[in-house]
């Protein structure tokens, strides 16, 4: 379905955001902004638990979100959450607090994918060149920083610091002075150097900051004239002479300069530190501005979601090619598990399930490339922890869940709520395994899957299981697994006419 009217929200560790944006000839013309200065960041403890202050904070905002989406469909809203969120130990005993007050799903986003989401809402604010940017994003809890040609991202990386954080570590009682500042731009510097040589062997010809913090910086020097020969955006010139200033201060309260917001005083300190780090690293003379980052990303993945240009599916496709899965096979077990899922709600499964069940068919057997010998573990693993572009943390957990009990004992999967539809996807992913399991072009007798009262039914010729018994005692096993976890699997032989 295509929507006239799209949002994103984007829960970051020093603001939460939202964008609604209006869809027209697939450009997104921003229609209502509003911004929260949660600092979510501020309340992460030291055992790294979310406090209660911050979380009433988070709580109060979104319900102010809550109340402009409402009347938006679900599909037509994205919302995505960041660093503080993927580091908090409570954040999913917090999360369905959250989505509560919203009224919409929230997606955990990984550091990479968040970068990717960076990029292309820069990308989008910003002339076509045929030339390589490096786009750099100083948040709340994390840095982002992507080289990539005109859309498309080609390095990208998340770095664990960020304004809040920084300023929280080195600034904690929000004074400034020479030795501070320095142990922060040290730190920040040491992160960088991590991943310095190959992005300049990668190279760039244009530096880009995104987000508050290079705002905040450019507006600064520009508006004060620190940058030489009056030059826009940020210079290294005027960075040194802006850490001058806030050194002489004493403290960002105290710094008498136009351009820096009152909601962005409490995290300028460790915002500048980053960036002075950023430019010494990495050798940068010069930054521009871009207006567009997450939340102007999120709008157009959605808007190449409607087209049928999921990122998720070409990430996919990669983890196949990567991973050299046999494509025949993995045809043949997609087809007879969609017509399964396809049968089990009788015609009409949800377009959500029936994609989990495309991908998890696709990438069933990536483990075989590590070990064939509990291949289903192998690839749970890599799905859990891999970098997958398009893919919520959520996302990427619900299919590692589905690729780990494609085959084996189910109890390792109890934790699924008894009504989760994951329950069918897994049923229908083991039958088409099952069903395929000669991994070659014959073809399979008449099948019919259903529901019984308390678990499934298989209905399969009787001739046909005579003629095949190491299948028809694969079956026998199936019903055992499936008992061993209190639901019914019943196989029932028919005549194949009155199966068809």
């Amino acid at each position: 379905m295509i929507y006239e009217t799209v949002a994103a929200v984007d829960l970051g560790s020093n603001s939460f955001r939202l964008q609604v944006g209006r869809v027209v000839d697939n450009q997104i013309y921003t229609l209502d902004s509003m911004k929260e200065p949660v600092r979510l960041a501020s309340g992460l403890m030291p055992d790294k638990r979310l406090d209660d202050a911050s979380q009433l904070r988070a709580l109060d905002a979104l319900r102010l979100f809550g109340e402009r989406l409402r009347g938006l469909d679900r599909g037509a809203v994205r919302v995505v959450a960041t660093n503080t969120l993927r580091v908090a130990k409570n954040a999913f005993e917090f999360l369905p607090q959250a989505e509560e007050a919203l009224g919409f799903p929230i997606e955990i986003i990984a550091g990479r994918e968040e970068a990717r989401l960076i990029y292309i809402g820069a990308s989008h604010s910003l002339p076509s060149v045929a030339h390589k940017r490096l786009v750099v994003d100083i948040g709340g809890g994390s840095t982002e920083f992507i080289i990539g040609k005109r859309h498309d991202p080609q390095l990208m990386e998340s770095l664990y610091m960020g304004c809040v954080s920084y300023t929280t570590r080195f600034f904690p009682d929000r004074r400034i002075d020479r030795k501070r500042l320095r142990e922060a731009q040290v730190a920040a510097a040491k992160e960088i150097e991590l991943i310095a040589h190959e992005y300049q062997r990668l190279g760039w010809k244009e530096a880009v900051g995104s987000s508050g913090s290079a705002r905040a910086i450019a507006d600064v020097l520009e508006l004060n004239g620190l940058n030489p020969n009056g030059e826009s955006g940020i210079t290294r010139v005027g960075l040194d002479k802006l850490c001058a200033l806030l050194v002489k201060a004493g403290s960002a309260e105290a710094l008498d300069l136009p351009g820096v917001k009152g909601d962005r005083l409490p995290v300028f300190p460790g915002g500048v530190a980053i960036m002075s780090a950023i430019f010494e690293e990495l050798d940068i003379e010069r930054m521009t501005y871009a207006d567009g980052a997450l939340r102007l990303g999120v709008l157009y993945d959605l808007l190449g979601r409607f087209h049928h240009h999921d990122m998720r599916d070409s990430t996919v496709a990669q983890f196949r090619r990567r991973y050299q899965v046999e494509g025949d096979q993995v045809e043949r077990v997609e087809m007879t598990a969609l017509s399964a899922l396809t049968q089990l709600y009788d015609g009409s499964p949800s377009e959500a399930d029936m994609q989990f069940m495309s991908w998890a068919c696709r990438l069933h057997e990536i483990g075989i490339s590590v070990a064939h010998n509990a291949y289903h573990k192998h690839g749970a693993y890599i799905l859990t922890y891999a970098d997958m572009p398009g893919f919520s943390k959520k996302d990427q957990a619900r299919l590692a869940m589905l690729v780990l009990g494609h085959r084996g004992k189910l109890e390792k999967l109890g934790a699924i709520p008894a009504t989760d539809s994951a329950w069918d996807l897994i049923f229908c992913l083991r039958l088409a395994v099952l069903l395929h399991r000669t991994r070659d072009d014959r073809a399979i007798p008449a099948w019919r899957a259903s529901r019984s009262e308390r678990g499934f039914i298989i209905e399969l010729p009787a001739d046909w299981l005579a003629d095949n018994p190491w299948t028809a005692a694969a079956f026998a096993e199936e019903a055992v697994v499936w008992k061993q976890l209190g639901r019914e699997y019943l196989l029932r032989s028919k005549s194949a006419r009155k199966i068809a």
